[in-house]
């Protein structure tokens, strides 16, 4: 092929004698015969052609020259070989034209005469003759082409056995040169041994030496390292962490070098390293977790059992658990030499989680101890048996037999749980909050201790393992098993130090971090499992407290408020969760106390009389010590007054009133009294300042339950917002109640079944109603004590507008008083005509010195009005009431004179 494209090549060059004497001595014809022949115009699409033989025109001018200029300057062409090149010539000519010749179908690239067209186009006769003419013709065919063909091939021949006789002088000359260079390597080789030989013998010798001395060095290192191995295996049995480790890290070293790579029988020991250090941390992690949590001699359950079984109130919740000053000592130098260890291999956040998972379970542990075995106690205390023995049986205190027994306990007997329950929670939390500390003072460096440089190069080595874990984890760009140093690192790097490319120092100051973190959750957790285990004893009695006595829960609410200052400042979170519980529960308890006070209220006003009753001293008490009161409100003292003879007829659907004897007793037997008892000492006013006001018995409760919100409030500050709402509620229920009772006649149909509304029970009403009015301010100030500013305005307007609606109440009362009389006086002006008249009839001789019956009826009701209402009602409201009874009466009789004719002295 080679040679073939050199014998077309028109570009040859005379400078090479070896190829270009044998090309080129050739008859120069030879190489216009081995081109191809070219192709007859006849057979090409001259259209198609034209752009390309036009663009080749004049570069294959020139070549021709050239070959004929070449042609013409060698010597002596030989004859036969023009001839024969003119053959070529035109022996292609004749084989393009005996081509013609021949049908184009049997040049055809898919003639086939399988194909029935085909077949019919190459053999259209039928007949015998014409069979064998066209056999003779197909035969005449294959004669032209295999003619010319022949020609062709002879006419080639010649370039073809020069070409062979060419690669025989080749192959000649490269057996001359292969034998050149034998000898060549020959005497190479002879000098070699006489010059150089010793010289290369001696720094054979030396690099051999050089081996076998490194071999000497590999072989005491594997010794060291065997014998290191061996010391790792005892040291980890006899539990010597800090002499394990520092083999660990010097075969570490020695590992991650070069001294040990290739040394097959060292391949596992990586792993066995790894295996070494794994049981280290956990031997570390183990002797860590029972220094903090369960070497401890702090108080346990069998003192509080032992306390209870002596029958000892638990309530005292002053009890200090303290570590002092020699355990502290003790307990640092336990911790230090763990501490160091777990930072040597990283390992310390991790430890530190599992800590805090066996702290929290700790806790757990401890109150469910605790809970199961006072249980039993309190119960039995609680009905009344006598303390448990040893003989006696165990109980159930699973599931809901459990939460059904917490809540048979009585508030007492809760209240000692829960005191009991706290002292053993509050001996651990102390213990952890000291691990805590003990433990960040190490991290810390422990300055000015011998153990400061220990810290510091333990932090370095943690620092580096966690590089070269986040190192090998980007590398390997996959997560490690669980367990391994990546997951460690992981699990302990919130900030992602993986694939950020950090220093040694950004590592060092996050893994400080993350040790301190730790420490700080670990305590946070335990907080979190005790509330978690108080909230459910509350959460299980939760349906019991609301129905419990004022004292009772406030004894439950301080023990958990003390429990949570306790746990809060010891682990200095706040515990939303059981704050939260605490407050619904809170709330729940004053929603129940609030419906069942407006029950009563609303109870006792159906049930009121409405006559007044004397004040037992515990109610000016309450007035006294619960309100605080200006000297400004004193403005007299009402006049006592005898009490009257006869009253004012009731008032029943507009109707008269007429004078009618009537006694003022107390109903003492009705059930909505104040008891006998509390009536010994007592007097007829309640006294606000220097002011006395008369009440009725439903006044006193009411004042009694605000007293009781007063107490609720002091003793629930968190809802003292919520105690305003009820105290305006019931406040509100207390005046629309009365004023349907008494003003409305609501008082005929209900159980206290009065037959009239007298001016004396509208009387008993405006004191009371007058009393509450005074008494709101001071309601004010007392209920607003605990409440936040921001709220504070919003909900006291609410009870201004509640002191409103009583002083709207009270003239609505002083109204009716005053309207019953000007009725009383239009029932007397109707007969005022014909007295006027039985007077003009008169004769003058018989005047009489006496009043009329008129004026004598009309100023005895007058009169009975004023002795009814003046030993009940204050002298201003007295003033105020007849000052317009007054005025309508004047207003009345002037108008009623002045349409009248009188004219007699009469």
């Amino acid at each position: 092929q080679s040679l073939a494209s050199i014998l077309n090549n028109p570009h040859h060059s005379g400078s090479d004698s070896s190829w270009s004497s044998w090309i080129f001595s050739a008859d120069p014809s030879s190489s216009i015969d081995a081109a191809a022949p070219p192709a007859s115009k006849s057979l090409l699409p001259e259209a198609d052609f034209r752009a390309y033989v036009e663009s080749i025109s004049e570069p294959y001018s020139r070549f021709v020259d050239v070959q004929e200029h070449f042609f013409l300057e060698e010597d002596g062409p030989s004859t036969s070989s023009s001839s024969s090149g003119e053959m070529g010539l035109k022996g292609g000519e004749g084989l393009a034209a005996c081509l013609r010749e021949i049908p184009n179908m049997f040049f055809d690239e898919d003639f086939a005469l399988e194909r029935g067209s085909t077949f019919q186009a190459a053999c259209p006769f039928s007949t015998i003759p014409q069979n064998i003419m066209l056999q003779e013709r197909l035969t005449q065919y294959l004669d032209v082409v295999e003619v010319h063909l022949v020609k062709e091939i002879s006419a080639r021949s010649e370039s073809f056995f020069e070409a062979q006789k060419q690669l025989e002088d080749l192959n000649e000359r490269m057996l001359e040169a292969c034998q050149q260079m034998k000898e060549l390597k020959s005497t190479v080789r002879l000098l070699e041994n006489d010059l150089v030989g010793s010289a290369t013998q001696v720094h054979t010798l030396s690099r051999q030496r050089e081996n076998v001395l490194a071999l000497h060095d590999k072989l005491k290192l594997m010794t060291y390292v065997n014998q290191a191995v061996s010391a790792l295996r005892i040291l980890v049995a006899t539990a010597d962490c800090g002499g394990a480790l520092d083999v660990i890290d010097e075969l570490q070293q020695l590992l991650e070098g070069d001294e040990l790579a290739g040394m097959h029988c060292f391949r596992h020991l990586g792993d066995q390293l790894a295996a070494s250090t794994d049981s280290v941390n956990n031997m570390l992690a183990a002797d860590f977790v029972r220094i903090a949590i369960h070497n401890s001699k702090d108080l346990n359950s069998s003192v509080i059992i032992s306390s209870l079984n002596m029958k000892d109130k638990l309530y005292s919740m002053s009890v200090e658990v303290q570590v002092n000053e020699e355990e502290e000592t003790n307990l640092r130098e336990l911790l230090v030499p763990f501490v160091i260890g777990l930072l040597r291999t990283s390992k310390l956040p991790a430890v530190l989680k599992v800590y805090k998972d066996t702290l929290t379970t700790d806790v757990k542990s401890a109150i469910k101890t605790v809970v199961a075995e006072c249980l039993p106690i309190l119960l039995n205390r609680s009905s009344g048996d006598s303390p448990a023995t040893e003989k006696q049986t165990e109980i159930d205190v699973s599931g809901l037999n459990l939460a059904a027994k917490l809540r048979s306990l009585s508030p007492d007997a809760f209240v000692q749980l829960l005191v009991a329950v706290f002292k053993i929670i509050q001996t651990r939390l102390v213990r952890a909050a000291k691990i805590r500390q003990l433990v960040e003072q190490i991290v810390s460096g422990l300055q000015g201790t011998s153990a400061a440089e220990a810290v510091a190069a333990a932090f370095a080595s943690g620092a580096a393992a966690v590089a070269a874990a986040v190192a090998a984890a980007e590398a390997a760009e996959e997560v490690e098993p669980q367990g391994s140093l990546a997951q460690i690192v992981t699990d302990s790097d919130p900030l992602n130090l993986r694939g950020r490319g950090v220093q040694l120092s950004s590592i060092s100051k996050q893994f400080r971090a993350d040790v301190l973190r730790e420490n700080t959750e670990a305590l946070w957790a335990a907080c979190d499992a005790a509330h978690g285990r108080w909230v459910k004893l509350l959460g299980v009695r939760a349906p019991v407290h609301p129905k419990l006595r004022l004292q009772e829960f406030v004894s439950i609410h301080d023990v958990t408020q003390e429990f949570i200052a306790a746990t809060e400042k010891v682990g200095g979170r706040l515990g939303y969760s059981i704050r939260g519980t605490l407050q619904s529960q809170s709330k729940s308890f004053v929603d129940s106390q609030h419906i069942l006070r407006i029950t009563k209220i609303t109870a006792v006003l159906d049930q009121e009389t409405w006559v007044a009753v004397d004040i037992p001293d515990e109610f000016q008490e309450i007035v006294d010590k619960v309100f605080i009161f200006d000297d400004s409100l004193e403005n007299g003292e009402a006049e006592s007054h005898s009490e009257a003879n006869g009253e004012c007829q009731p008032v029943e659907n507009g109707g008269s009133i007429a004078p009618h004897d009537e006694k003022l007793e107390t109903d003492s037997s009705t059930v909505t009294t104040v008891d006998k008892k509390l009536r010994e000492k007592s007097i007829k006013t309640i006294r606000i300042g220097q002011i006395g006001y008369h009440t009725v018995n439903s006044g006193l409760i009411l004042l009694k339950m605000i007293a009781e919100y007063v107490e609720l409030s002091n003793a629930l500050p968190a809802l003292a917002a919520e105690v305003v709402h009820r105290v305006a509620e019931i406040l509100k229920v207390f005046n629309s109640r009365a004023c349907q009772l008494v003003l409305g006649a609501g008082a005929l149909q209900v159980v206290s079944g009065l037959k009239s509304i007298t001016a004396k029970h509208l009387a008993l009403a405006s004191q009371t109603i007058t009393f509450f009015h005074v008494l709101i301010p001071e309601m004010k100030k007392v209920l607003s004590v605990f409440i936040p500013d921001p709220r504070k305005a919003l909900l006291l307007n609410e009870l201004d507008r509640i002191a409103q609606d009583y002083k709207v109440h009270r003239e609505e009362i002083h109204t009716k008083l005053v309207q019953i009389m000007k009725e009383r006086l239009q029932v007397h002006l109707r007969i005022l005509p014909q007295v006027v008249e039985g007077w003009n009839k008169a004769a003058p001789d018989d005047a009489d010195a006496q009043p009329s019956q008129f004026a004598r009826t009309l100023t005895k009701e007058v009169g009975v009005l004023h002795r009814v209402l003046s030993p009940l009602l204050l002298e201003d409201d007295l003033r105020s009431i007849f000052s317009r009874v007054v005025l309508i009466f004047h207003t009345q009789l002037t108008e009623t004179f002045s349409s009248l004719e009188v004219s007699t002295p009469q």
